[in-house]
């Protein structure tokens, strides 16, 4: 399957305004987990970069938001980014871009 071209997402992007509104407690704890764990596998537990570049505030700062979430969902041909479509919504990859773009949140901790 190919990406939808970067206009088509954007559009797709500022018609979902409401996004945040759709991506619930919850769902934001388990979104923290994934971005936290599996992204971190190659960005960085931190986020700092790795195998794969920094995810931080600095290193996203020319990036759209449209081009984080087409990267998030579709992954960059060519490189060990996959895509996260089958997982993510567009609300999830959303939510999880702004919050790359303010700076991630931390995973909450467990308490006994």
């Amino acid at each position: 399957m190919h990406p939808r071209p970067l206009p088509a997402l954007a559009a797709a992007v500022l018609a979902a305004g409401a996004a945040q509104a759709q991506v619930t407690p919850e769902r934001q704890q388990t979104l923290v987990h994934i971005v936290r764990q599996d992204c971190g596998a190659c960005h960085g537990l931190q986020l700092t970069g790795g195998l794969g570049p920094p995810l931080t505030p600095q290193a996203l700062a020319d990036r759209t938001i449209a081009s984080i979430v087409a990267t998030t969902l579709h992954g960059r041909p060519g490189t060990p980014m996959p895509g996260w479509k089958s997982m993510l919504s567009e609300s999830d990859a959303l939510w999880i871009a702004e919050r790359l773009r303010a700076g991630f949140p931390e995973e909450p901790k467990v308490t006994k």
